[in-house]
């Protein structure tokens, strides 16, 4: 009964993530469609975003976690590190995005946000951090992940500032020299970015170490110890020699 139970949560866990992909997916084709709709120099270099790629990794791993949920009973150390990598960035470019809308507002500037963007920003990453907090089979991350989550954005960054001047184009104004008071204020506010990174990842670590509720654990040890297909076969060999 045990084993059946938790075979039945991590099914229903995988669909989820499925879900949550296929959402992400459809939100990415609507914040494509409607930005190129706008005709701007934005919405042509949409591939340029962090959230962007960001979402399109996060939409790929919720696909592969999906599957080995409904096919393992525990996700593999890689999967739980690379939730997490994505996730950082995801939650860090959301929290951006909310700061800049938030500032356009202040100055009287208007930033229409589409529901795409609500639901790339702000509502799938609170959806899959709960979700993967809470999944049975689910693994404490390293502490590693930290500094590691700090690569991509530096590398975007240096890619971004060399490809800048070239296009004459940002994605945000921070990292415009044209929009910032010089070296010192581009320092800074890159700083803080990748201090909101790095803060981020040390959340989800944190979360990931958390206690799982005591009914989610069960689950997830019986799961870990009922029979699959493969061990009952390799059971029924060892009996028989």
């Amino acid at each position: 009964m045990a084993g059946d139970a938790a075979v039945k949560a991590r099914t229903v866990f995988g669909l989820l993530r499925l879900t949550a992909a296929a959402v992400c997916l459809v939100a990415l084709i609507h914040r494509l469609a409607w930005g190129l709709a706008s005709n701007t120099i934005a919405s042509q270099n949409f591939f340029a975003y962090l959230t962007n790629q960001s979402n399109i990794a996060f939409v790929v791993l919720l696909t592969v976690a999906g599957i080995l949920a409904l096919r393992r009973a525990k996700d593999p150390r890689w999967l739980t590190v690379a939730l997490a990598l994505v996730l950082t960035w995801t939650i860090t470019a959301g929290l951006v995005f909310a700061i800049l809308v938030w500032q356009a507002g202040i100055r009287g500037i208007r930033i229409d946000v589409p529901w795409s963007d609500q639901v790339l920003h702000f509502w799938l990453p609170a959806v899959t951090v709960a979700a993967w907090a809470l999944a049975p089979g689910h693994r404490s991350v390293p502490w590693r992940v930290i500094p590691v989550s700090l690569a991509y954005p530096v590398i975007w960054g240096v890619a971004t500032m060399i490809r800048g001047p070239l296009i004459g184009w940002y994605p945000y104004y921070f990292l415009d020299p044209r929009q910032v008071s010089g070296p010192m204020e581009f320092l800074v506010s890159s700083a803080i970015a990748l201090g909101t990174f790095a803060a981020v990842a040390t959340v989800l670590v944190l979360i990931s170490r958390m206690p799982v509720p005591k009914r989610l654990r069960g689950k997830a040890e019986g799961a870990a110890q009922s029979p699959t297909p493969e061990r009952a076969r390799a059971g029924e060999r060892v009996g028989q020699t």
